[in-house]
């Protein structure tokens, strides 16, 4: 089996499923087990400076945390993931790439707005998961594409075009995909 970690999972148009309509998932963790990503372009209705005052009342407003907070996915919705460039002093940090890690713990949150914080960041609540075999034989049906993860699309490109700047990089134009399977 082929590891899709540091992938972008891109929904395609048939997808019948209203919570994942037009997502693009950052694959975290792909084995034997299953898999696990992160929706990179799915906000929520909180602020990222609204979610530190709720984690912690005498965090202070910090202007330039006005960013949408993401839906990572439908699984633990309260629990938070940190997807950031690379710095390593983090207490639960992952390497996803040499352009991405992932952090669960508080001490990134508190450091957001600060010179500690890293260079490039977004914050997602709860994530995407799929059992053994079940993100494989979805991709076997058509409801997902795959590019390899590309750091300016995470955190460079505004939430409401990463669908698009994804499909994009596969070279397809997804107005002219047809909803239609196995038809000629």
């Amino acid at each position: 089996m082929e590891s899709l970690e540091n992938q972008l999972l891109i929904a395609m148009p048939a997808l019948d499923d209203a919570y994942f309509n037009k997502t693009v998932t950052y694959i975290c963790e792909h084995n034997e087990e299953g898999a696990m990503g992160l929706i990179i372009n799915l906000p929520v209705n909180v602020t990222l400076n609204e979610l530190l005052v709720q984690i912690d009342a005498k965090k202070e407003q910090a202007p330039e945390l006005g960013q949408q907070v993401l839906t990572g996915g439908p699984v633990s919705q309260d629990r938070g993931f940190v997807l950031h460039s690379p710095q390593d002093c983090w207490k639960q940090s992952l390497s996803l790439s040499k352009e991405v890690m992932i952090t669960t713990s508080k001490d990134i949150l508190m450091a957001l707005g600060t010179e500690g914080a890293p260079e490039k960041y977004m914050v997602t609540l709860g994530y995407a998961g799929w059992g053994p075999g079940q993100l494989e034989e979805e991709i076997k049906t058509n409801a997902w594409l795959l590019t390899p993860a590309d750091g300016d699309i995470v955190f460079n490109t505004p939430i409401e075009q990463r669908w698009k700047k994804a499909t994009e990089k596969l070279g397809i134009d997804m107005a002219h995909l047809s909803t239609d399977i196995g038809h000629a």
